[in-house]
């Protein structure tokens, strides 16, 4: 019994037990937290799961939230533009209804003079250039865009 005893209580004998019983217990502790984790993990990948599902169930009405906004303000821009225009229009109707107003506009697009005056219009020949080059119907008198008009229909015809 002696070298038992002697064994028992040798330094390498008790290096090799430490040594045995730290295994057991870090074993024991990596089980533990493996464990742990295994849990974590399933409890994290059903959420993860759960707010893949939340998102991809709110992804298209929220798509749809947005493109409506954007359209209510398109068509609230438009609908401003058009109450604009309207009071443009509104404004226009009021001044035609003055008649100096229609008067002037009367002398000065068609080149009516009132009775006893005497019309005369200056040509620029800088400008009779221009508009013979074609530049703008808008700046020659409106007779001569009638009879521009009429020479081409003549000459499609042939």
């Amino acid at each position: 019994m002696a070298v038992k005893d002697r064994d028992r209580f040798s330094t390498a004998t008790r290096l090799r037990l430490l040594g045995e019983q730290t295994a057991a217990r870090v074993y024991r502790s990596q089980t533990k937290r493996q464990a742990r984790r295994s849990r974590l993990t399933g409890r994290a990948a059903l959420l993860a799961l759960v707010l893949c599902s939340l998102i991809v169930a709110l992804a298209y009405p929220m798509r749809q939230y947005v493109s409506q906004r954007a359209e209510i303000a398109d068509v609230q821009r438009q609908q401003r533009q058009a109450r604009q225009r309207v009071e443009q229009l509104r404004d226009l109707k009021a001044r035609w209804q003055d008649d100096a107003y229609a008067e002037q506009q009367i002398r000065r697009r068609l080149h009516y003079v009132m009775p006893g005056e005497t019309g005369y219009i200056v040509i620029d020949p800088g400008a009779a250039k221009q508009s013979r080059a074609g530049l703008g119907a808008a700046h020659r008198p409106w007779y001569a865009n009638v009879w521009d008009g009429v020479d081409k229909s003549d000459a499609s015809d042939q």
